[in-house]
Parts: C-alpha cells; sequence; structure tokens
C-alpha cells in the first residue's frame, strides 16, 4: 500500500511503497478513505509537536474509513463498518490499524470527506466551548484565525449556542467565509484587533488559535471575567501570559488539546464527537472544505495550510465508496 511517511528524523515526508499492517489484539484494519489535514502535521514535519511518532511513522491525524479486520478481543465493531478514527497519526495511508477506542461509526448519509474533517476542528471548538468555557447564550464569543480549521468552526458552533459572535481573519474572501459559517461582526486582521473588539463592547470568551500579539490583542480585549482559550499557535509564537492581569481582571485562561482529553477523557471526546455526527445529520452543521486533493498530492495540500491559501478543511482522499 502507498503511505506518505516520515522516515527519519529532519527528513521531508514522502509517499512511500509499505506493507499493508495486520491488527493486533484490540485493533480494527481499515481501508482509509479520506483524511483531514491539520496545522498539527506541520508540527509533526519538523518534529515539534508535542505527540510527535518515533520515525518512522505516517502522516494524518484524523481519518475515515471502512473496517477491513479486526484483531483478537477487538469488540463493539464489525467487518463492513464505516467509521471515524482520530488516530494522532496513520491517517495519510490506504489503510491502518488503529484501537478500537480511537474509532466511531458514522452515519450512512455522512460521507468520508466529511467524517474526516469533523474529528479534530469540530471537536475542540466543541469541547473548548462547551465543556471547557461553558459559552452561554448571550454571550461574546471572539475567535482568531476564524476561516481556519478550527476558527470556522468555532464561529459555527459559537452561533449555535446562541452566542454573539466577532470573528477575525485576514483578507475579505476569508471573512465571507467566517461571516456564512454565523460571524456577526468582522474583524480584518489588519485592523487593531484591541480596539474593535473594545468598541463591540468586549469579549466574555476568546478562543484563539493565533497565539503572539493576536493573542496579545484578545487577551486586552476581554471583559472582566471573561474565559480564554488558547487552543494552538499557528503565527508561531506561544505567549506569555501575565498573572497580574489576570488578577485584576478575574479572568480565566483554559489550556486546551483534544489529544490530551483522548488520553485522560476519552469518553468525553466520544460524547462530544456523537453529539457532532448527531448535528451533522441534522443539518446544524457542515464542515466547510476548500480543497479535496488526492493521496498524490498530500504534499500540495500541506502547502496549502502553512501558506494559508486554504479555509476550513483541506481533505485528502484514497479512492474507493
Amino acid at each position: 500500500m502507498q503511505a506518505f511517511q516520515i522516515s527519519a528524523a529532519g527528513s521531508a515526508p514522502a509517499l512511500t511503497e509499505t506493507d499493508c499492517p495486520a491488527p493486533g489484539p484490540g485493533e480494527a484494519a481499515v481501508a482509509l478513505r479520506a483524511c483531514g489535514l491539520n496545522f498539527a502535521d506541520l508540527l509533526l514535519m519538523k518534529g515539534t509537536y508535542q505527540d510527535t511518532p518515533e520515525p518512522p511513522f505516517t502522516l494524518g491525524l484524523e481519518a475515515a474509513g471502512v473496517v477491513t479486520a479486526l484483531g483478537d478481543g477487538a469488540e463493539g465493531f464489525a467487518v463492513g463498518d464505516r467509521v471515524a478514527v482520530f488516530g494522532g497519526s496513520g491517517g495519510l495511508a490506504e489503510a491502518g490499524v488503529f484501537s478500537t477506542e480511537r474509532l466511531i461509526r458514522i452515519p450512512d448519509a455522512m460521507s468520508f470527506e466529511h467524517a474526516a474533517a469533523m474529528q479534530i476542528a469540530y471537536g475542540t471548538s466543541h469541547m473548548a466551548l462547551d465543556h471547557c468555557a461553558r459559552l452561554q447564550p448571550g454571550e461574546t464569543l471572539l475567535v482568531t484565525g476564524a476561516a481556519g480549521g478550527v476558527g470556522l468552526t468555532a464561529v459555527e458552533i459559537g452561533k449555535l449556542m446562541g452566542a454573539t459572535v466577532i470573528a477575525q481573519a485576514r483578507g475579505q474572501d476569508k471573512l465571507d467565509v467566517a461571516a456564512a459559517a454565523g460571524g456577526d461582526h468582522l474583524i480584518d486582521a489588519s485592523e487593531d484587533l484591541r480596539s474593535a473588539v473594545k468598541a463591540l463592547g468586549g469579549a466574555d470568551v476568546v478562543y484563539d488559535a493565533i497565539g503572539g500579539d493576536v493573542w496579545k490583542a484578545a487577551f486586552r480585549s476581554a471583559n472582566p471575567g471573561a474565559r480564554l482559550l488558547p487552543v494552538g499557535f499557528a503565527g508561531g509564537e506561544v505567549p506569555q501570559i501575565p498573572a497580574n492581569h489576570l488578577l485584576v481582571k478575574n479572568l480565566t485562561v483554559i489550556g486546551f488539546y483534544l489529544g490530551g482529553y483522548m488520553k485522560f477523557r476519552p469518553e468525553a471526546v466520544r460524547r462530544s464527537f456523537e453529539t457532532l455526527f448527531a448535528w451533522h445529520g441534522e443539518g446544524r452543521i457542515k464542515p466547510h472544505i476548500s480543497h479535496t486533493l488526492p493521496l498524490a498530492q498530500a504534499a500540495e495540500g500541506l502547502e496549502l495550510l502553512r501558506s494559508r491559501k486554504s479555509t476550513g478543511k483541506v481533505v485528502i482522499t484514497m479512492g474507493g465508496s
């Protein structure tokens, strides 16, 4: 089979011919049909992601496909089941082996592309805003990087939860995408973020995937008692948080990492995914996929993320039905 692998530390990923894996105890073999790309894949390539495996390994944190075989003791699934898998790696391949704890059935009406695109972006936003920040109807939510993979879902879910959503993104095309997802107020990345948000009454919840100066401006725009969620650092700089400002304004900063929850609260992640898949079936949410490319063009898909030329998700497909 073909897999988009990193063969050694520091090496560029490449499409590689490798053996089809066989499932071990508690595992399922899955014929993969689609894989969602994430900013974390770029960090995995550099070896700077918090959960980077030892090489060689296959990129691709989230995927979807069909169960083809089960190892000893694997329960809850059958050959032929359509599943989504949040594996953490292994998704950019024609097949993979994953613990059944990482699988969730997908509805017959859901495409593999949507299933692959939903898990990390929607799971991060849903758990961060609902489980962690307890976003309430009528509150004001600020989302930075609002046209990106996780940012766009935060706009959509925040609006679904009854918040007034301030969406920040770069350029009119991306702002239009954020508006279509439910953004009530739009701020271009070239504007003074703090001043613009303060003019709108400040933010009760901040959802930031950019870091750096964007986080600093968002932090200063927060209302007293606000909750702030640093969910990523796409801008490249991890900001430092002044504790004295937390004290004076009674702010709460909540770190959130979906992969971490998968390790110590997997049942919470599963419940979130089940909720999101139900919402998808009801037509309440719909993944925005700006690019769909075949496995042979995985490198081009990752470059779209690196150069910020995509909106929402980039999905790689592996064929099949």
